[in-house]
């Protein structure tokens, strides 16, 4: 038996045979280029260019149907390093230049960043050259026309080995027979990590050598809580193995227990735990949660991947399919928010030079400055309104201004339909993403106009503490715990309260165990959960007093420092542990 040692990437046992991946080596050759056909060569990185982009907006397409709206953010990031100046001008200025052929070009302008980050101390930062080799190398097959690699061949179960796996690899393993993978690169914060956790797939990173050290076809077994990874294991280590499987499986029909059960906690508050939606193919997911409804549907899945808006009847249909799904269950539907980088795909005038787009032309901004795109969605969602209960959520709203250009926008769209013919429900709620400070701060005004509330924690949280949660020189500054956050949150709940309003509360702190707690002190109204936490989430509801963590919260905005807010919520929840499922 052969313990090799990595680390931990993503929790879980698998037990099974190896399946040892070559690495895929791409060999590039150095070809001069004659003068007179070096533009046909710029022509053809273009091409290649061109078809990334395309690989990138289906790959979007199906991490937001697999993992969610936060994992979209990856692909956003290799779009950003496909339009880096090290692509679009380095590349063909080498091209040009030296006479070369494109892939040649895009080799060494590769391995010139590739040396900068052998340089880099810091695993965090140095594992991000991995996104950069991943848009390289989607492009580099592009040019040589290569196939890509298809995991989904793989055809019996089994531990995959690498010498490393890159995110796009990664999130194509849901739809194969892998149960788990060990590689010989990578660290705990790479992208390959991360997706694997969202994944739920067992893994272990940075094992220097496993891919020389395993056969294919040898028996492993694969711990991703220690980082493990056991070569022909004896049958005690096997045995040991099997009654942990046995005991997270137990822990799993705990938690399933809790299907269809109210979310009360000991002292007999109910809160509403709705569920978030990325795509209407989980649905029947949803269906089985037996949720509180959807609290949460996220409507940016309709204008990825095409060439021209969505039309009324397409949304009406696709709305009104989720809203029958759920009835009588009540859906939150949020407009698009979508920004301006998507304008160009659907055909409208985008604008340029956007330094910052996560604060530039998106959500309500860029709806009201195209009132057709808006109010044909709107008018989609009130044709579906009379197959099931439905509210509307504005994103990004931060003037009363924008609140009321979108009402009357939505009353033009309810005129209109009810002139049309149309029958419509009469009374449907509009309400805002609380999810900028200047909404915070002005809500006791915009709650004149909004029916309801739904606080967006992930962008409020990054515009209060002027932290961009995907910039790795200041992510590890995204602090749930803040003080400010803590602050804001009750003010905002306070505010809602005294005007008699519905909230609800469908950022990540939602999803976080950690978090729930103070949400729960809070006093909000429902929580809308991802579907893979919806269970564990309600778990730590029903074990919480409602009372005991009104306290803490009470006695934590007196508190100043988030590492002392974050035992003080912790205290809530840490006796249960595991021991929680029992």
């Amino acid at each position: 038996m052969i313990v090799i040692k990595g680390v931990p990437a993503s929790s879980g046992i698998a037990i099974g045979k190896a399946y040892v991946l070559e690495d895929e080596d791409i060999v590039v050759n150095r070809d001069e280029i004659p003068k007179e056909k070096l533009r046909r060569e710029l022509r053809r990185f273009k091409a290649a260019l061109d078809a990334t982009y395309r690989d990138l907006d289906h790959a979007e397409g199906k991490v937001l149907k697999t993992l969610g709206r936060e994992h979209v953010k990856l692909i956003d990031t290799h779009r950003l390093i496909l339009s880096d100046p090290l692509i679009t001008k380095d590349v063909p200025r080498r091209i040009m230049e030296e006479r070369v052929n494109a892939e040649f070009a895009l080799s060494e302008a590769l391995e010139m960043v590739n040396r900068a980050f052998e340089k880099i101390e810091d695993e965090f930062f140095r594992e991000r050259r991995h996104d950069l080799f991943d848009v390289g190398k989607r492009l580099l097959s592009h040019l040589l026309k290569r196939e890509k690699r298809d995991l989904t061949s793989i055809d019996a179960p089994a531990i995959l080995i690498a010498r490393n796996l890159l995110p796009s690899d990664t999130f194509t393993l849901k739809e194969t027979k892998i149960l788990g993978f060990a590689t010989d690169l990578g660290g705990r914060t790479s992208h390959t990590a991360l997706l694997a956790q969202s994944l739920q797939i067992p893994a272990v990173v940075g094992l220097s050598d496993a891919t020389r050290r395993i056969k294919n076809g040898e028996l492993l077994v694969l711990d991703g809580d220690h980082g493990l990874v056991i070569v022909t294991p004896t049958a005690e280590a096997i045995e040991k193995y099997q009654r942990a499987q046995k005991e997270t499986q137990r822990e799993t029909r705990a938690l399933e227990t809790l299907r269809g059960q109210p979310a009360t906690t000991t002292d007999g508050k109910r809160f509403e735990l709705a569920v978030n939606l990325d795509s209407p193919e989980d649905i029947k997911m949803i269906q089985a949660l037996k949720s509180d409804g959807i609290g949460l549907f996220r409507t940016e899945f309709l204008f990825l991947n095409r060439t021209a808006p969505p039309g009324e009847a397409e949304q009406a249909k696709v709305y009104s399919h989720v809203i029958k799904s759920l009835a009588p269950l009540p859906v939150v539907i949020r407009a698009a928010d979508i920004g301006g980088d998507r304008l160009a795909h659907l055909g409208l005038d985008e604008p340029k030079d956007e330094i910052n787009p996560f604060m530039g032309l998106r959500g309500i901004r860029l709806l009201l400055k195209y009132p057709d795109l808006f109010k044909t969605q709107l008018r989609a969602i009130l044709r579906a309104s009379t197959h099931g209960p439905v509210k509307v959520l504005l994103p990004m709203v931060s003037s009363l201004t924008e609140l009321r250009s979108a009402r009357h926008l939505f009353q033009q769209a309810h005129e209109e339909l009810e002139g049309e013919g149309y029958e419509i429900t009469p009374k449907v709620d509009l309400g805002i993403m609380v999810e900028t400070p200047a909404a915070a701060l002005l809500l006791d005004h915009l709650l004149t106009q909004a029916d309801f509330i739904s606080i967006g924690t992930n962008d409020l949280i990054q515009y209060l503490l002027a932290v961009d949660r995907v910039n790795e020189h200041v992510a590890h500054l995204y602090d749930p715990f803040h003080p400010t956050v803590v602050r804001v949150l009750h003010q905002i709940v306070e505010t809602t309260r005294r005007y008699g309003k519905w909230m609800s509360v469908c950022g990540e702190m939602t999803s976080d165990p950690r978090a729930v707690p103070l949400l729960v002190g809070l006093g909000i109204d429902s929580l809308s959960v991802s579907p893979r936490m919806f269970l564990r989430v309600k778990q730590i509801v029903k074990y919480l007093s409602a009372a005991t963590a009104s306290q803490a919260v009470i006695q934590a905005l007196s508190l100043a420092d988030s590492e002392e807010i974050h035992r003080l919520i912790g205290q809530l929840v840490q006796p249960a542990g595991r021991g929680m499922t029992e």
